[in-house]
């Protein structure tokens, strides 16, 4: 009987790579790096390497602390190769693991705080008009008159008691440029009432010539389309050539059996009632 031999199997490796080697570079001072780069969870000591930007685990943290041998495959680059410039560097610990835990929670809300809110679209303003498109509203003699009176009680030289040096009292040129704005406006008042009562008249005019050339013009269009629109029903009307088809089965409107459906109407009704009672 030919018996097969047994694999041998690998015995398991170490998670950390252990070596008494030492880098002749200057350590890392932990105090030096951000508080995202340093992890000093007790058992899950790491840090990102200064030269690889690698997350790396720290070994001997009892005695002499440094970074273990390790690759570039976590930087992004196109094939992963060792880090010989900071494998087995040393690592110098000058801060606490709590404070650091602290500083990293109120830091937190803070980067939150910092992050770009929703983009919102501004509304597109509509540009504004040149100085020649701008119409001037029209004044009437009603809202000079208010703004006359507005100006008279709160200017003193209307009221009469601003005086110059020698005692005299002084003009107001914006009361009289009101006043006398009142006053032309107030006489132009008939005209352009006129005016307003002529271009009410004639859009009246206009309306009723309107509604009364509309059923004429409607009968017109209507007799312009008129044989086509019985061109189309002819044809519409025609059979196409060949068999005709057949009607379709009438719709039933009373039930087979009459006395089945009613002992189903009742047996309905009842469940309903049930329902109904137990609410």
């Amino acid at each position: 009987m030919i018996t097969t031999p047994v694999t041998p199997k690998a015995s398991k490796r170490r998670r950390k790579t252990r070596t008494s080697n030492v880098s002749h570079r200057p350590p890392v001072i932990a105090s030096k790096l951000k508080v995202n780069e340093i992890d000093l969870t007790p058992g899950k000591e790491h840090l990102v390497c200064p030269d690889c930007s690698t997350w790396v685990p720290i070994t001997g943290m009892l005695g002499m602390s440094k970074l273990v041998p390790h690759h570039t495959g976590r930087a992004k680059t196109g094939e992963p190769h060792r880090c010989a410039a900071g494998s087995n560097r040393q690592v110098t610990i000058d801060v606490e693991a709590d404070a650091l835990r602290t500083q990293l929670i109120e830091g937190a809300p803070t980067a939150a705080s910092r992050r770009a809110t929703k983009v919102l679209p501004k509304p597109k303003a509509k540009p504004a008009p040149a100085a020649s498109q701008v119409k001037p509203a029209r004044l009437s003699a009603e809202q000079v008159r208010r703004a006359f009176r507005q100006h008279q009680q709160q200017c003193l030289a209307c009221k009469g008691e601003a005086k110059n040096r020698d005692g005299q009292l002084l003009p107001c040129p914006d009361g009289e440029r009101l006043a006398v704005t009142f006053l032309r406006l107030l006489r132009q008042e008939p005209k352009r009432q006129a005016v307003r009562e002529f271009f009410a008249r004639e859009r009246r005019r206009f309306d009723r010539q309107y509604a009364k050339a509309a059923p004429a013009k409607r009968a017109s269009e209507w007799a312009a389309v008129l044989p086509k629109v019985k061109e189309a029903d002819t044809r519409r009307s025609q059979l196409p050539v060949g068999a005709k088809p057949s009607e379709a089965r009438s719709v039933p409107l009373a039930p087979v059996d009459e006395k089945t459906f009613d002992q189903r109407q009742a047996e309905l009704g009842r469940q309903y009632a049930a329902r109904t009672a137990a609410v």
